[in-house]
């Protein structure tokens, strides 16, 4: 319609040239409505018959379907007022949403403008947010009470700044601490810490929000702080007024780190030998030696196996066969024996070309498939949430709901890996990997355009001619990437405290945000500076005060479990507690497909069938919570105590038969130990300590006059193994 006649029909209403932009003003208040959320109009098939694009991703074919495909019904050019989409917003005919805003606001007013000048698309290109911000960044409330004002501002491809607190939505992680209502305002409701959340386009922001407790009798005690990772805990638990409780005893510190560092049980030798030491660095002393341990190696080499889902079959179709595996295995265990820094050993990966049984590296392209055929969507989410915590998946048929990646990120990432390829070698169970060069890139599903590779968050693309997965790894393993470098810290530190500074571990993402955000970026960082050095990242770890803290509250941190206030209970890994069990008993416990000796931490899964079902390997592992491996989600591995695992530790053959099979209760009879003695080695070989007195009394009660007879012996030591205290690293 011209805009003269518009003029003629509508004269109090603005023509065309002054009308709303549909995607600047029309499409946000959409938005800011609920209209396109996945539970409203933008789920898969809509809502009582009208879709729209998720968020808005697809400003095109929201305006085909509100303006064109049903004509005169959603949009009314001849009686702006009659159109459905304004009587239904204002509740003025039925709505399965209800009424979204009344007829006096400005999102009424704009979308009436817009109707009245023709509803017209943008003639042009209309500037894009390219990021927003949310201020004040961080709000602390002092006493557990008040409320302060948020301000969302919005800036754009060609310059320009705007308020869009009004079109922004908002959202609260913890509304038991902090809530934030339409409006952008923070309330305070209970003693913590949090993040309030603003979202607005394809974009979301994060303030973080402190609410302080009334407590005039709070009073920091300066503990020493050994190394930087104190210093900013020590910051942050100053300013929510929380103490750190006390460091640990020895007892307690040389199990726990014995377990972390070589995922073993020290001997009571280690025992006698550390209690022995009288110099102020035997704990770091330690440390170092059991950064060297085989054990180290052994436990990190298993680790990294879990994550690449190493497991080898006899199906020759998937490329995953026994022989490829062991090549894989042995390679980590390699790299991990000489502490290759983690940029490299991932690099090497991800160009990782040649034969699955011959080079180790490219059994990455193996292991994360576990398929006949590689499919480059599944590769690219899989790598994506391995080595840099994204979820990026989540962009596949909309931009991300709750971070910044877009549908273009998802297509261009894709491309990396449509042309990875794998063909069969000189034998059946050999398979070459290769990056076919000629492949067509990933289209997009909006439009079906062509997406070359290009890395999360990038601007332009890979340039053709040469394999885009070396931009990938130099891009990937980057210093400077923050995203592989606070992945890899964050999973780091989560191993030794129990917990992540982001959970779950692969899920970073701006709407979950780290509970300590400035140690996260140190970590990061430090782990760059060292030149990705595992061992020497570790030791900064292990030797700060923050780790060697005991698990006792005290009356400040009961309830923390955010801030690491305190140690956090931990059940022992499936594999690392049955090497535990075995080694307190000295007794033997063997692995079908594996040699006699192998220990719990040094196996993988392996069949004689094929590897695309979730697999640990055994039954025990299963039982346990060990990882099948059939993902690369963190979440495979399960450390919650359940029924079945008492169960079976109580009346189950694992502990029963090691006990009476390891013959340790038997050889101290034979030399006739006395019996306090014999406890007090059962004691120190399972929990690493002595028994306590009332503890040594009640049992030599237990033992008895007869004490040369093994049955309470082995019910005491039965006992322990049972216990939550063998169960936990504490």
């Amino acid at each position: 319609m011209k805009p003269f006649l518009l003029a003629l029909l509508f004269p109090l209403q603005v023509i065309a040239s002054e009308a709303p932009s549909f995607r600047r003003d029309v499409m946000p208040i959409l938005f800011r409505s609920g209209c396109n959320q996945g539970t409203c109009h933008g789920s898969a098939r809509g809502k009582d018959g009208f879709m729209l694009s998720l968020f808005g991703y697809d400003a095109k074919g929201d305006y085909y379907r509100i303006t064109q495909e049903m004509v005169g019904r959603r949009v009314n050019l001849a009686a702006p007022e009659q159109s459905r989409m304004l009587l239904k917003a204002t509740g003025k005919v039925p709505h399965t949403g209800g009424e979204l805003f009344k007829p006096d606001t400005k999102y009424y007013q704009t979308l009436l403008n817009w109707i009245a000048a023709g509803a017209p698309d943008d003639a042009a290109s209309v500037p894009q947010p390219v990021e927003i911000t949310l201020a004040p960044e961080r709000l602390v409330f002092d006493g557990g009470k008040g409320t302060q004002k948020t301000t969302v501002t919005a800036r754009y491809s060609d310059g320009t700044k705007r308020d869009v607190t009004d079109l922004a939505l908002f959202a609260s992680n913890n509304p038991s601490t902090a809530k934030i209502d339409k409006n952008g305002l923070v309330s305070a409701t209970g003693r913590g810490d949090t993040h309030v959340f603003a979202r607005f386009n394809r974009f979301t922001i994060g303030s973080e929000v402190i609410v302080l407790p009334q407590d005039k009798n709070y009073q920091w005690t300066n503990p020493v702080a050994n190394n930087y990772i104190d210093e900013i805990i020590h910051d942050r638990l100053q300013k929510l007024r929380l103490l750190p409780s006390e460091i640990c005893d020895d007892e307690t510190f040389l199990r726990r780190v014995f377990l972390d560092l070589s995922g073993a049980l020290p001997t009571t030798k280690d025992h006698q030998e550390f209690m022995a030491d009288t110099s102020k660095d035997k704990r770091t002393v330690l440390i170092d030696r059991l950064l060297k341990s085989d054990g180290f190696t052994d436990l990190w080499t298993d680790l990294w196996a879990e994550m690449l889902r190493v497991k080898g079959g006899g199906y020759a179709p998937s490329a995953t066969d026994v022989k490829a595996a062991d090549v894989y295995y042995e390679w980590i265990h390699d790299q991990m024996a000489e502490n290759r820094p983690l940029n490299e050993f991932v690099a090497d990966q991800i160009t990782g070309t040649g034969s699955n049984i011959n080079s180790g590296p490219a059994n990455l392209y193996t292991m994360l498939v576990h398929d006949v055929k590689v499919t480059p969507k599944n590769l690219a989410a899989d790598f994506s949430q391995l080595f840099t915590g994204v979820r990026i998946q989540c962009a596949e048929c909309h931009n991300h709901p709750f971070d910044r990646w877009t549908m273009d990120d998802y297509y261009g990432w894709v491309s990396f890996f449509t042309g990875i390829q794998r063909k069969l070698g000189v034998e059946p169970r050999e398979f070459y990997v290769f990056n076919d060069l000629s492949a067509a890139p990933a289209k997009h599903l909006v439009d079906e355009r062509p997406m070359l590779p290009t890395v999360l968050g990038g601007e332009s693309s890979v340039p053709k001619g040469k394999d885009p997965r070396q931009a990938l790894a130099a891009w990937l393993t980057s210093p400077k990437n923050e995203l592989f470098t606070r992945n890899l810290a964050n999973r780091i530190w989560a191993h030794f405290m129990g917990r992540g500074l982001v959970e779950p571990l692969d899920d970073m993402r701006v709407s979950n945000p780290p509970t300590n955000g400035p140690l996260l970026d140190a970590l990061a960082q430090h782990l760059a500076d060292s030149k990705f050095n595992l061992r020497a990242f570790i030791r900064d770890i292990t030797t700060s005060r923050t780790y060697q803290l005991s698990a006792q509250p005290n009356k400040t941190n009961a309830d923390d479990t955010r801030q690491f206030s305190r140690a956090q209970l931990r059940r022992l890994r499936a594999d690392v507690l049955l090497d535990a069990i075995v080694k307190a008993t000295d007794g033997e416990r063997g692995f079908v497909y594996f040699p006699k000796g192998t220990k719990a931490v040094q196996h993988y899964p392996r069949t004689p069938g094929d590897t695309t079902h979730a697999m640990t390997g055994d039954p025990f592992f299963e039982t346990f919570g060990r990882a099948g491996r059939a993902s690369v989600c963190a979440c495979d591995t399960k450390l919650e105590p359940t029924l079945s695992q008492t169960l079976h530790m109580v009346a189950g053959d694992t502990v029963q038969s090691q006990v009476g099979f390891g013959q340790v209760i038997e050889k101290q009879l034979k030399t006739s130990t006395p019996p306090e003695t014999i406890i007090e080695n059962l004691y120190l070989r399972s929990l690493s300590r002595k028994p306590k007195p009332e503890e040594l009394k009640a049992l030599l009660e237990l033992v008895g006059s007869d004490t040369k007879d093994r049955k309470p012996y082995q019910d005491i030591f039965w006992s322990l193994l049972n216990s939550t205290e063998f169960l936990f690293n504490h």
